[in-house]
């Protein structure tokens, strides 16, 4: 199912579709770009982009076990969602505070 990623600017085989996969940390980011066969899920296609080269600091299950989405859309289940030509992939991380208690300092921080 899952295929090799293709480096931009080589031929690529006529039955495959490009998509993107995106991580970032506060201070980088990395979007990789890598052309799979039609039916490649979107955990397929985190695993041939190969983010732990990228980001050698960050534990390896960030990358297997991690929610993904499609554009800023949680996906349910990323073992089974096929994607498709033009779709970036984004592996998330987990939060480090509760957004609602971050708007709360924020709001007692500022009325100061």
């Amino acid at each position: 199912m899952a295929a090799e990623p293709t480096v931009t600017g080589e031929a690529k085989p006529a039955a495959t579709v490009t998509v993107e996969v995106a991580y970032a940390l506060p201070d980088r980011q990395k979007i990789v770009t890598v052309a799979v066969k039609p039916g490649t899920t979107a955990r397929d296609a985190v695993r041939l982009a190969d983010m732990a080269r990228y980001f050698p600091d960050v534990p390896e299950t960030t990358f297997t076990q991690a929610p993904l989405g499609i554009f800023g859309k949680r996906l349910r289940d990323p073992e089974r969602h096929e994607l498709q030509a033009g779709d970036r992939v984004e592996i998330y991380r987990p939060l480090l505070i509760d957004p609602k208690q971050a708007r709360a300092k924020r709001a007692s921080d500022t009325s100061r």
